[in-house]
């Protein structure tokens, strides 16, 4: 998960936060700045004239969207308040109310925007967090990680290969920074028994390689990130066809199996190791001796998941076992007596509140700019003159405009908002089906490599192995791959799943 699809062991990312600087002075400086631009972007555009075609109410929202970017980018303020403040100020803006045939009173502009608020994305994103507890506290996740590493040899180009495959391994069903603080974890020790400090060629090509393969590991399937379960209902709720589980990953698990072993490969070659072998792994073997054999939580963590993607996959087939119904169901089992893998005030301590406010800010803006009539205004002036490119030249566009994207808008399921309506509008204008241009979106909203800024790589970038801008030249390259496979793959595969 990306963005914020903290879980345990997420504190890790927390110290190099954005906008929480390490002074007060700083975090005051950043958050007068972000409130004062907040201010001043929403006041320009209520003042300036409504642009030909678009609603008042759209103009309204437009101005009320750009103020709580600006909040959300630069953390003036937390994302949770921010959050909270989208919804509050969608009545004083004077927005249309969904109750038709009713004039907008306040109440009930804000009671469609709580509705929208608490969407089935929310409580997926919030069972999830359980579930990756239950690998974590369980031990499973991090004894997969053992022994992964215990057969990769002593070899240390070979190491980087690993830790990349098994991060993005874990990272298809556990949430992405818990899978990246996992490998971190064993990495640091290795790093330090090698007495390898920052500015080691092989530290870097590791815990650059460590958050860039948990993204990737996330798109395998839709359950493997939030930011994918956002994009899929926004896509319905914009009046698209449902993307089925199997589907998907028809997409997802080639671009992981080609993208994983890519992505290695270009870090070994920016960042060659300067040592030839990481030295013997006993520890990692004494680590796994006294982990003992697999235990009866791990088990049944195990048969829960096995089940669930299970069901998941038969939802292709059978809508009934929706993903995230499937998801409530799986978790609630995990607190079920003769099971009991943890307490609700575990999963409390361990939840992303933050993550949770933000998701839902983002799908009440969302469903507000397409009824407004923001969305179909913004893909008429922006992207109209798209509509007459083929669909290779058009996904192309599409993906490499949201990887660069990400470095205005670091905050992934921001991106879906943003530019999912959009693109909708412009696919089915164009005839096709809206999702063709929506899932490069929603797949490359997690294509974060460029600079250290999404939730998941600043999990490594805190440990001063990377500076800033060592991610820049290989994210590129990583990047460029991404664009072309995204692209190439939805050419091919996009007809065998009705995308054509």
């Amino acid at each position: 998960m990306t963005a914020g699809d903290a879980g345990p062991a997420a504190g890790a990312a927390s110290a190099a936060a954005p906008g929480q600087g390490a002074s007060g002075t700083t975090g005051s400086n950043v958050t007068t700045a972000g409130l004062l631009g907040a201010a001043a972007v929403t006041g320009l555009i209520l003042i300036l004239p409504t642009p030909e075609g678009l609603p008042p109410e759209a103009h309204r929202l437009a101005a009320l969207f750009a103020g709580v970017l600006v909040l959300w980018s630069t953390e003036a303020l937390p994302i949770a308040v921010t959050s909270l403040l989208a919804l509050a100020l969608q009545p004083l803006f004077g927005l249309t109310s969904l109750v038709s045939g009713r004039p907008p009173t306040p109440g009930a502009i804000f009671g469609a925007a709580a509705a929208n608020f608490m969407s089935s994305v929310f409580f997926f994103v919030l069972v999830m967090f359980a579930i990756a507890y239950a690998w974590v506290k369980t031990g499973l996740a991090r004894r997969f990680a053992l022994w992964l590493i215990a057969r990769a040899g002593t070899d240390a180009t070979r190491a980087v290969y690993v830790f990349m495959i098994g991060t993005g391994m874990i990272s298809m069903v556990v949430s992405d920074v818990p899978a990246a603080a996992i490998f971190m974890a064993i990495a640091v020790g290795i790093l330090d028994k090698l007495g390898l400090r920052p500015g080691s060629r092989f530290g870097r090509a590791v815990m650059i390689g460590i958050p860039i393969a948990a993204l990737i590991g996330g798109v395998g399937t839709p359950a493997g990130s939030s930011i994918n379960l956002l994009g899929l209902v926004m896509i319905e709720q914009a009046g698209g066809e449902r993307v089925p589980f199997l589907h998907w990953m028809a997409i997802g698990i080639p671009m992981v199996a080609v993208l994983l072993p890519v992505a290695a490969w270009v870090l070994v070659k920016f960042f060659p190791p300067e040592i030839a072998s990481i030295g013997d792994l006993e520890e990692i073997h004494d680590e796994r001796r006294r982990s003992g054999p697999v235990s009866t939580a791990e088990w049944k963590v195990i048969t829960i998941m096995g089940a669930m993607l299970t069901l998941w996959i038969a939802s292709t087939w059978l809508p009934v076992f929706d993903t995230f119904l499937v998801a409530v169901v799986g978790a609630v089992a995990m607190f079920l007596p003769g099971i009991g893998l943890f307490t609700w005030k575990e999963v409390q301590q361990v939840t992303g509140w933050d993550t949770l406010m933000l998701i839902g800010g983002v799908t009440s803006l969302g469903q507000a700019s397409s009824r407004t009539g923001l969305a179909t205004w913004l893909a008429e002036s922006a992207l109209g003159g798209l509509a007459d490119w083929n669909a290779v030249a058009l996904i192309a566009a599409i993906s490499a405009f949201t990887v660069v994207i990400h470095l205005m808008l670091p905050i992934a399921p921001v991106i879906n908002a943003v530019m999912i309506p959009p693109i909708m509008v412009l696919g089915a204008a164009a005839g096709v089906n809206p999702a063709l241009y929506a899932l490069p979106v929603i797949f490359t909203a997690s294509c974060a490599f460029l600079l250290p800024l999404d939730a998941v790589p600043l999990v490594t970038y805190s440990r001063g192995y990377y500076r800033m801008f060592d991610m820049l030249s290989p994210g590129l390259v990583i990047s460029a791959v991404w664009v072309v496979l995204m692209t190439a793959l939805l050419i091919v595969i996009g007809p065998l799943v009705g995308l054509l």
